[in-house]
């Protein structure tokens, strides 16, 4: 089902205090994190844990397009984060130099996101962690050498994602038939994105109804837009974990956007406690870090249907050792991570509700 579809409203706080164990995957989901085990392990060998951490991190976030499904395919998800994902850490290093430029892609880019709710949900996932990489890039400014540098580590890991998986889960012979449709895809969603917006446009000229995924894109656009500009004018560490939090906690309708936001709160606040207590009192040496790291990422895959205030503590738990791995203060991180998102939060709670408020205000009464 598409972010914008009208759904039931789900009753406040769910997101934190449901926890459906029947939904745990935890055997299943072991297979994703050998991929990271091998870029954390040759990065340490090698004397590069950053590179091996990022390369990890494009692996992890590519194993979650396994969850999805374009057509038929659980492997297309993948493919094409991979691509999406690579290519927006590019854009986002580069475009990280000047304010103005960024927070125009970056309420674009929101705009797209939404725009893509329309179709169906692996396509709209694939948009969601492209955005989500360029946001994170962001706030690594370099060279556009540099910046392929860190594209191509991204890619790396990707790919060895899409092949172990696909070696594991026997399903080489479905990877090379999805990598023949790629082009195929990659055009067929250009062109049902590009008319969607043709569509749009012309229904706001003409003062017509626009598609029901308009209202929710430019939200996503004014929050991304805004949340981006505070995070770099303000100079926050660790930053772009506003407009980000924004990006996963503004939905559609308000019971959701408050579930999430509460939920991603709550668990990013126990993650970054937990997190922090184990690296003040362990110390823990590189190799023990990368233990810790595939650890909470196996999981962050097998609870991530469970339940979100959880899959948020052990995605936090992930992201604090994992930076940690390279030499950044864990308790440091920790903090600015809960920092940020709880003023994420609280900015895709705002522009919800002052939407909320403008309808009501302008809203035309029945007449008798």
């Amino acid at each position: 089902m598409s972010a914008a579809s009208r759904v039931p409203a789900a009753p406040f706080l769910t997101d934190s205090y449901i926890f459906d164990w029947k939904a745990q995957s935890f055997r299943a989901d072991s297979i994703f994190v050998l991929p990271m085990a091998i870029c954390l392990a040759l990065g340490i060998w090698l004397g590069q844990p950053a590179a091996g951490m990022i390369a990890a991190g494009g692996a992890f976030t590519v194993g979650f397009g396994a969850k999805q499904n374009i057509g038929e395919s659980s492997l297309l998800p993948m493919i094409l984060a991979s691509l999406g994902i690579s290519a927006a850490t590019f854009v986002g290093m580069v475009a990280g130099h000047t304010n103005f430029i960024l927070v125009l892609l970056a309420s674009g880019a929101g705009f797209v996101y939404g725009m893509l709710s329309l179709r169906q949900p692996g396509v709209s996932w694939v948009g969601q962690q492209s955005v989500v990489f360029l946001l994170v890039a962001s706030a690594y400014p370099f060279s556009p050498r540099a910046a392929a540098v860190r594209s191509a580590l991204v890619m790396a890991g990707g790919a060895l994602q899409i092949i172990t998986s696909s070696i594991l889960l026997r399903v080489l012979q479905q990877l090379r038939t999805d990598l023949l449709l790629v082009a195929y895809h990659l055009r067929e969603e250009h062109q049902a994105l590009r008319e969607s917006v043709e569509q749009a446009a012309r229904a706001l000229l003409k003062r017509q109804g626009a598609p029901s995924a308009v209202p929710y894109a430019l939200r996503l656009a004014l929050t991304l837009g805004g949340s981006t500009e505070i995070y770099r004018h303000f100079g926050f560490a660790n930053g772009y974990w506003i407009p980000m939090t924004a990006l996963l906690v503004l939905r559609p309708g308000l019971s959701d956007t408050v579930n999430r936001a509460v939920a991603r709160t709550i668990g990013t606040l126990a993650g970054a406690m937990l997190a922090s207590f184990a690296l003040a009192h362990l110390a823990p040496a590189p190799p023990t870090l990368a233990f810790l790291v595939i650890f909470f990422a196996w999981l962050t895959y097998s609870l991530n249907n469970v339940n979100y205030g959880l899959f948020t503590l052990c995605l936090t738990a992930y992201i604090v050792n994992l930076l940690a791995l390279n030499s950044l203060p864990g308790d440091a991180v920790a903090y600015h991570r809960a920092i940020s998102t709880m003023i994420g939060g609280g900015l895709a709670l705002t522009v919800r509700l002052l939407v909320i408020r403008y309808r009501q205000k302008h809203s035309t009464p029945p007449t008798a």
